[in-house]
């Protein structure tokens, strides 16, 4: 069944600048600045008095759809500009003294599992990393780039030969955002 015409909107909070320019929405806030392509030709996206406006005509369970992926999405950025996205990880060696450190946009793990040669990781654009003894910290106003970084981080240091159970060794996510991971 289509409906004739489907709104939704979302508020845009005090001290934000949002803007939206051939499909991509850039929004300014207190943390910082964020992007997003957001593009569909049914969905027409417009921006009045500190409102977003997503609509569709004749929309259809689709275009409901869409409108409802969009509004998430300007969620996380809007609210990424406002308070950035933390996730922390913890450094565990049981077996071999490991060290992380960071270089540039490097994040450097020697003696993993005994291993001569370091893993290196190059860090993306947008994130923040911080390594504290054995807490690293990824920060970012794009929710999408601080997840991301944090799985590279942790993937980092898998092995697969080795029991989980056993060999506890290796950089695992403890916290993302607000959530505590047990």
């Amino acid at each position: 069944m289509k409906l004739k015409k489907l709104e939704d909107s979302l508020e845009i909070p005090e001290k934000t600048e949002v803007k939206y320019e051939e499909g991509v929405f850039i929004v300014k806030g207190p943390e910082g600045e964020a992007s997003k392509k957001l593009i569909n030709p049914k969905v027409k996206i417009e921006i009045k008095d500190k409102m977003i406006i997503f609509s569709a005509k004749n929309a259809t369970k689709m275009e409901k759809k869409t409108i409802a992926t969009f509004k998430a999405h300007t969620k996380n950025l809007l609210r990424g500009v406002n308070e950035k996205y933390v996730y922390k990880l913890k450094v565990c060696s049981g077996h071999f003294p490991m060290t992380v450190e960071l270089k540039g946009s490097e994040l450097i793990v020697k003696n993993l599992f005994g291993e001569s040669v370091p893993r290196v990781l190059k860090i993306k654009k947008g994130a923040e990393v911080k390594v504290e003894g054995a807490i690293i910290s990824v920060q970012s106003t794009e929710k999408e780039v601080a997840g991301q970084v944090a799985a590279e981080i942790e993937n980092l240091t898998k092995r697969t030969e080795f029991d989980r159970r056993v060999f506890q060794d290796g950089i695992y996510i403890t916290q993302k955002g607000k959530k505590e991971i047990k």
